[in-house]
């Protein structure tokens, strides 16, 4: 799968709503260790279908960003259920990433 962009308007149905896990990436362009994990990201994207992975521009989406209290990009948010159950912040090579899943 590819990974989604997450908005405001699409929350709900996609992350919410979703019946697999979902990794979301609260990132920026303009930051370097959100560029460093973005093609992990795609990788993971691509290879497992059991989990959703999903991007939130923290400059775009500043609602969703202060909803997860992220003070420091990238921050990834592992949602389950609707519910976060896993949250770290910087960049951390594919082992941890998938080890939060």
């Amino acid at each position: 799968m590819s990974v989604l962009t997450v908005t405001k308007g699409n929350f709900q149905k996609e992350v919410v709503e979703s019946e697999k896990p979902v990794l979301l990436d609260f990132w920026a362009p303009w930051c370097g260790p959100c560029r460093m994990v973005a093609p992990v990201l795609e990788e993971i994207a691509g290879e497992r279908t059991d989990i959703q992975v999903g991007k939130v521009n923290v400059d775009e989406q500043p609602e969703l960003a202060s909803q997860f209290g992220v003070m420091s990009i990238p921050t990834l948010v592992v949602m389950k259920g609707g519910k976060p159950v896993a949250q770290s912040v910087g960049a951390m090579p594919k082992e941890e990433i998938l080890a939060m899943l």
